[in-house]
């Protein structure tokens, strides 16, 4: 692996200056040929897989905040060392800790029998046992009125609608996110859900939620999908059901991770960047897999096979393993802090954070001075399987922050059609991921980082104003 020298240090940290756009951005023919070596490289290869394994299986859960995560952090630095990075860096992030210790509820009287639910992240600890009112999804329940249901349990039973693009995910989460503050404005004791999932298995899905300001949270939790059907099956009957639902969480002081920095240093313009990344946290009921070791284990991967090249591309490649994604993006909000006033070194980032399904297209917000060179991209990922889309989609989650001030983004679309079955459960576990699906994300996003380092011309990444 190449030296790095403190002048290109020096000129990495503060950012070169970027020129202004002059002509369309393109990529040169011979970085067109070594993309498709590396292409074939990644194929042949199982290093994602294996760097997932090595998180799911040494670290596990790595719920933020915990004990895990710090050792995750640890695993992070020692892999991008390992790998043989020529700069690897972490950078703090503090938030607020939430910690789940135990939960259990069940249906009290004629029909009694458990439940099988989960607290959302965020969630207080309490225990609620009082009579269940069903609405069939979120603007139901947030046109109740208030006080009509006081003392009582809300349970929102909106089903979530399977898609390759992951698209039903959005109404799913919104129940979740909004859901608990409609309840407490109608009066309710607690909160219920239907998980935001597609799967039919007894595992529900947590994930974070949010409380208006001014209200008082109540305990709130999602169903495993069975389970929602089975209560919806008692109050389709016709008769008052009551659960009780017992949840020990809630928020505990801050706590400070990091976010982990891999760099392969650009041979001739070492200041400008190209990101590539995942979130390194998950939540605690899985190993998670999916969610997102497989996006670490991919971007890893993809820079690792770059760096091994006999010449680096011009620009430096940064791959970012993200703190605290799950509760809220920390750590992409604190990188977009960061690094605000280097939008414009920052030429273009993509993030894996769709599970281990294979890529299907490459789009990105570019400019139309930009489009050919992301063509060429699409060219050289055919043989993947990939299709150019223009600009469909938008940013992954860690790097939308920073889009919003101004950075350039590029979407390599994953198929997500069975993503939502393992999302947030006890299932996203190390089985569920295709180590040949993994090469082909890792084929991709080598293909992409490296063509992208080598363009000539940018990607249109310029600061915006901030309100």
């Amino acid at each position: 692996m190449r030296a790095v020298s403190l002048a290109l240090a020096t000129s990495l940290i503060l950012g070169a200056a970027i020129p202004a756009h002059a002509a369309d951005t393109r990529i040169p023919d011979q970085a067109m040929k070594t993309a498709e070596q590396l292409r074939e490289t990644a194929l042949e290869g199982d290093l994602g897989y294996r760097i997932t394994e090595s998180l799911t299986t040494e670290i596990g859960p790595r719920l933020a905040g915990s004990e895990a995560d710090a050792r995750a952090v640890q695993w992070a630095v020692a892999k991008f060392e390992e790998l043989g990075y020529d700069r690897v860096w972490t950078e703090p992030v503090t938030f607020p800790k939430w910690v789940r210790r135990s939960e259990n509820a069940r249906v009290v009287g004629p029909n009694a029998q458990p439940l099988s639910l989960t607290a959302l992240g965020g969630s207080p600890g309490g225990h609620v046992e009082a009579e269940v009112v069903r609405f069939a999804d979120l603007d139901a329940l947030e046109a109740a009125p208030a006080g009509s249901l006081d003392g009582k349990i809300a349970f929102v039973d909106y089903r979530m609608e399977r898609a390759r693009d992951g698209s039903g995910y959005g109404p799913g989460s919104r129940v979740r996110s909004r859901g608990p503050s409609a309840a407490i404005r109608a009066g309710a004791a607690g909160f219920l859900m239907r998980s935001a999932g597609t799967d039919s298995h007894r595992n529900p899905h947590t994930g974070i939620t949010r409380f208006d300001e001014g209200l008082d949270p109540v305990p709130s939790a999602a169903l495993s999908v069975p389970d929602a059907d089975q209560l919806g099956r008692l109050l389709a009957m016709g008769k008052p059901v009551r659960v009780s639902m017992v949840l020990d969480c809630g928020w505990d002081g801050e706590a400070t991770s990091h976010n982990v920095i891999g760099e392969i240093t650009g041979s001739s313009k070492p200041g400008e960047v190209v990101l590539i990344g995942g979130h390194l946290d998950s939540w605690d009921l899985g190993t998670g897999a999916v969610d997102d070791a497989a996006g670490v284990g991919i971007t890893m991967a993809a820079g690792k096979l770059i760096g091994d090249l006999p010449q680096a591309p011009a620009r430096s490649i940064r791959v970012v393993a993200f703190a605290n994604e799950e509760q809220g993006l920390y750590g992409g909000k604190a990188y977009a802090e960061k690094y605000a006033d280097q939008v414009r070194a920052h030429q273009i980032a993509a993030e894996s954070d769709f599970g281990a399904g294979r890529i299907y297209a490459i789009s990105t917000g570019a400019p139309e001075y930009a489009q050919g060179a992301v063509r060429q991209m699409a060219e050289v990922m055919a043989p993947l399987g990939i299709e150019y889309a223009g600009d469909a989609g938008g940013p992954g989650p860690d790097i939308s922050p920073f889009a919003a001030r101004g950075l350039a983004w590029a979407r390599l679309a994953q198929d997500g059609t069975d993503y939502f079955d393992l999302h947030h459960t006890p299932d996203d576990t190390l089985d569920k991921v295709d180590p040949e699906a993994v090469a082909q994300n890792v084929a991709a996003y080598s293909v992409f980082a490296y063509l992208a380092a080598s363009a000539e011309g940018d990607f249109g990444s310029t600061p915006k104003p901030q309100e």
